[in-house]
């Protein structure tokens, strides 16, 4: 009780004198994330989170806000991102940008769409009808009895399984999107992990792209997040997406794509994983072969014409014109207009009524929307020493966070295809730190650790990526410091970083309603060398135990 109350007369004293608060790590943060500084009300949240950690011990304040696409942004921005700079002097914060994504490559994207990481879509048949060609499928795919208007009780018929007919999945005559019935799912305790999925295996062509719709209804569905269209392949989910569904809403249509890779067959599943409560209906399942749509056009991401049987290739420019999409946007996954059609050029060598195989690449939506931008591709680094340049001049950095996190796709292009994933990632690292210190040769980086870890993203076999990142931690400089992350306390982790004689911050919390898992951090940090310090993490902008992990990690020593 003593103790607290001491506690308590050090902090109003910090408070009333802005004396700092003595602590014992050398970093001490609060990660600044979710505002893009659009609006001036933001400037405001941001200032009530600021004045909360100046008083509880945090001396940095690690801001995520579209710094790394500067020249894009208006005076409006820059005169908030001014405010916000002004509130971090008057606290004594350091303001720490961070900057410089890949695997959600949103401030790159905005710079040059085309530099998307592409998928391969080979030899696709076209056939020329006077001066175009049209994308024709070579065989209609198809899901059998996808509006489950065939069955024998409550097991609807041409699917591998549904989980526990009768009791978990029914076949539904009332409620239905059309036809005479639909397939509802319940009773979700009545299966071994409450799961609710329907599974049929699905015969494609190697390096397609496919969209697949599917109507749904749901009714006190919790939790509604957990619903999924998924599409396994050999042993890999080629289409990691999720769909943010109500718990309870009238029919939808949800629409995915994917990329069938080198795989001629696929399992498609739909339904709910550990399900907890309430109902929800499938119906109208449908998937198709489509076209160029979303085509990428950058050096690494090719267009290929040839004739059907591969011995002549043509001459864009030349034969035909360019292929494009004149409405690409690489997080689209519905396409409501018509699709691209390749142009016949004048006095091509291609005739009316021929077939052709056309190759091109187009972007993936991973989950909600995060798409990766390729490595590979040289016009990257340009973006990063440009934006390097603009922010030196807008922020005088000392320190910088990388966001180089989460990396879920790469070597499926030109520009990557057959590149060490391992040394290509830390190539770019390298290239990242270099453009910063080209103007603060004294700046210290940090990164997050995900994508440098063998217990967490550095392996082989991860999401869309064609190989293997082990051994990224070779690649990238010593002196940088890694932002520990993930899940529970990392004791394999911290022990990995501290044998490579990397110092390291530690980025815990995650918005959970306790600082359980801070504790458990923090007796790790008590054993291990090299932890410079901690971050308060929050991936949903829950602050409300700011004040806590301060008093834990930083006063209450």
């Amino acid at each position: 009780m003593r103790h607290m109350v001491l506690i308590n007369v050090l902090l109003l004293i910090g408070v009333l004198t802005g004396l700092s608060i003595p602590a014992g790590f050398q970093d001490r943060f609060v990660w600044v994330f979710g505002w893009g500084l659009g609006k001036d009300e933001e400037v405001a949240q941001i200032r009530e989170i600021l004045e909360a950690a100046s008083k509880y011990g945090y001396n940095g304040a690690v801001l995520s806000a579209r710094l790394d696409s500067l020249c894009k942004r208006d005076d409006g921005y820059f005169r908030r991102l001014r405010e916000v700079q002004e509130i971090c002097n008057k606290l004594n914060l350091e303001l720490i940008p961070s900057v410089f994504s890949v695997g959600y490559g949103g401030g790159v994207l905005a710079h040059d769409r085309n530099l998307a990481e592409g998928l391969p879509v080979k030899d696709s048949l076209f056939i020329v009808k006077g001066n175009k060609a049209f994308h024709v499928p070579d065989h209609q795919v198809q899901i059998v009895n996808g509006g489950f208007e065939e069955f024998e009780g409550n097991r609807a018929k041409g699917y591998a399984f549904h989980d526990e007919p009768g009791k978990v999945s029914f076949i539904d005559t009332h409620i239905k999107h059309s036809g005479n019935s639909s397939l509802r799912f319940e009773n979700f305790q009545a299966h071994p992990y409450r799961n609710a999925r329907v599974m049929q295996e699905i015969k494609v062509n190697p390096h397609r792209c496919y969209r697949v719709s599917l109507w749904v209804k749901t009714e006190g569905l919790q939790p509604s997040r957990n619903f999924r269209i998924l599409v396994l392949a050999g042993n890999r989910d080629i289409a990691p997406r999720s769909f943010n569904l109500p718990p309870t809403t009238d029919w939808r249509k949800v629409t995915m794509i994917f990329n069938s890779m080198e795989f001629n067959s696929v399992r498609l599943y739909a339904g709910v994983w550990s399900g907890r409560e309430g109902k929800f209906w499938l119906d109208d399942w449908t998937i198709e072969e489509i076209g160029p749509y979303n085509v990428l056009r950058r050096p690494g991401t090719p267009v290929t014409v040839k004739n059907e049987d591969g011995s002549v290739t043509y001459e864009e420019g030349k034969d035909y014109a360019p292929l494009v999409d004149a409405n690409l946007q690489p997080y689209r996954y519905e396409f409501d207009y018509p699709e691209p059609v390749l142009t016949i050029l004048p006095g091509s060598r291609i005739k009316d009524g021929q077939k052709l195989r056309v190759s091109w690449y187009h972007p993936m939506v991973i989950y909600e929307s995060q798409v990766t931008v390729c490595m590979g591709e040289p016009a990257l680094y340009e973006i990063f020493e440009h934006e390097a340049k603009m922010l030196w001049e807008r922020v005088r950095y000392r320190k910088v966070l990388l966001n180089m996190d989460e990396v879920r796709m790469g070597g499926t292009c030109k520009a990557c295809e057959g590149r060490n994933m391992a040394q290509l990632l830390g190539e770019c690292v390298t290239k990242q730190v270099k453009a910063l210190r080209r103007y603060n040769p004294e700046a210290e980086i940090y990164i997050w650790s995900d994508m440098f870890d063998p217990n967490h993203n550095a392996r082989p076999n991860y999401y869309l990526v064609n190989g293997d990142f082990t051994g990224s931690w070779n690649y990238i400089p010593k002196d940088i410091i890694i932002a520990v992350w993930g899940g529970t306390p990392r004791e394999k982790s911290l022990k990995f970083f501290e044998e490579q004689g990397f110092k390291m911050l530690i980025a815990c919390y995650y918005d959970a309603d306790t600082l359980r898992d801070v504790e458990g951090w923090l007796n790790l940090a008590k054993n291990a060398k090299n932890v410079r310090g901690f971050m308060y993490t929050t991936w949903e902008r829950k602050y409300k135990l700011l004040e806590g992990f301060g008093r834990l990690v930083f006063v209450d020593k």
